[in-house]
C-alpha cells in the first residue's frame, strides 16, 4: 500500500491511502462507513503500532471502495495538501550507507587540493590505496549515523527556509525507511521484519555551519538541526510493495534539471545491517525513521556539495525513486 497523512478539511492531519488512479482514500471514514474498526487509523503511527492486522484491514478497506465505488472517501492527490507520511516521527536517525558520499566529502573537505591526484590515484590503482580511503577507514568497521529534531519534519510540497546563519545551503538524495515492530538485537537476517516501509528523504544541510560545528569532533547540530531541514514522503510505502530494495534507482532535480543519480545497489551498508547496528543492546520502536544518508555511486553525486553546487531562495528540489513517487520542496 502506499500511504499519506494528509490535512483534511483544510486543517485536520488524516491517514489515506492511494488508489491506482493517485485518489487518497479517508481510511478512517472508510473504516467507519463499512463497519469496521477505525482505532488503527486515526494516524499514521496508530496504524503502525497496530501491526499487520490493522494493515490487513486497510487492504479490506481499500478493496470494498474499490468493488462499491465509493468517491465520496476519494480526494484527488493532485489537490491535496500532503504533510510527510509520519509527521513526528518517534525518533529521526540518519546513516552514511554509501561509500561514495564519504570519500568524495572527504576529497572535497579534507584533501581539497589533493582531491584530484586522489581520484587519479583511485583510477590507477584502485580505491584502496588512496588517501581518501585511509581517512576513513574507521568508517569500515560498522554503520555510523546521527540523531536529528523529529520535530522538524516537513512533507511534500512545504517550502524550506533556509536558516539565518547559511550561505551554502544543500539537498540531500536518501531513502528513508521506518520501523514498524519493535526489538533489541536484531540480527540482519531478521532485520526485514522491521521495517514497516519506504520513503525519500531530503535533508537538508547548512553545509557552512554544519563544516564550522564539526572541527569540534561533535555533532552536526545547527548544521542540520533547523525549521524543516527534514523533507519526507510524498508517500509511505509499505514493505511488501518494495520487491526488490537493493536495486532502486533515485534522482534529485533542482529547477527541472538533473542533478544527481544513483542507486540503492551502491549501499556498502544495507538497511538490515544499519537496523543489527543500531540495535545492539538498544530497544527499536515503531514509528522511527532512519535515514539511508546520501545516495552517491556509479551513476552520480548525491548532494551539492559533493559537485560544489549550492541551492538559491526560490530553487524547487525534487527528488523521486521507483515505485514511491516524487517529493518536491522549493526553498526559500
Amino acid at each position: 500500500m502506499k500511504l499519506v497523512t494528509w490535512l483534511k478539511n483544510g486543517d485536520e492531519a488524516a491517514l489515506g491511502a492511494l488508489t491506482g488512479d493517485d485518489d487518497i482514500v479517508d481510511l478512517k471514514a472508510a473504516a467507519t462507513l463499512f463497519g469496521v474498526s477505525d482505532e488503527p487509523f486515526e494516524s499514521m503511527l496508530s496504524l503502525i503500532r497496530s501491526g499487520e492486522g490493522a494493515l490487513d484491514a486497510a487492504r479490506h478497506v481499500m478493496v470494498r471502495v474499490s468493488e462499491e465505488g465509493a468517491a465520496e472517501l476519494c480526494t484527488p492527490m493532485a489537490s491535496a495538501r500532503l504533510l510527510a507520511p509520519l509527521p513526528v516521527p518517534e525518533s529521526v536517525r540518519d546513516a552514511m550507507a554509501f561509500e561514495d558520499h564519504i570519500i568524495n566529502c572527504i576529497r572535497v573537505l579534507g584533501l581539497k587540493q589533493l582531491g584530484l591526484l586522489d581520484e587519479k590515484i583511485e583510477r590507477r590503482w584502485g580505491r584502496r590505496f588512496t588517501l581518501a580511503r585511509l581517512i576513513n577507514r574507521a568508517w569500515y568497521d560498522r554503520p555510523v549515523y546521527y540523531k536529528s529534531n523529529r520535530f522538524s519534519v516537513v512533507g511534500h510540497g512545504a517550502e524550506v527556509p533556509i536558516p539565518s546563519y547559511c550561505r551554502r545551503f544543500d539537498y540531500e538524495l536518501e531513502l528513508g525507511i521506518v520501523i514498524g515492530k519493535a526489538g533489541a538485537d536484531i540480527p540482519a537476517a531478521r532485520a526485514e521484519e522491521h521495517i514497516f516501509g519506504y520513503t525519500l528523504f531530503n535533508d537538508f544541510s547548512a553545509r557552512d555551519e554544519q563544516i564550522r560545528e564539526m572541527k569540534g569532533r561533535l555533532g552536526p547540530a545547527k548544521g542540520k538541526d533547523f525549521n524543516g531541514g527534514n523533507a519526507m514522503g510524498p508517500v509511505l510505502v509499505t514493505r511488501d510493495e518494495i520487491l526488490d530494495p537493493r536495486s532502486i534507482t533515485l534522482t534529485a532535480r533542482v529547477n527541472g534539471q538533473e542533478w544527481s543519480r544513483g542507486s540503492t545497489a551502491d549501499m556498502h551498508w544495507s538497511f538490515e545491517e544499519i537496523i543489527q547496528a543500531v540495535s545492539r543492546d538498544e530497544t527499536l520502536y515503531p514509528g522511527e525513521f532512519i535515514g539511508s544518508g546520501t545516495c552517491s555511486g556509479k551513476e552520480g553525486r548525491g548532494c551539492g556539495l559533493e559537485m560544489g553546487r549550492f541551492l538559491s531562495s526560490g530553487d524547487t528540489v525534487e527528488l523521486s525513486a521507483d515505485g514511491i513517487g516524487t517529493l518536491r520542496n522549493r526553498v526559500i
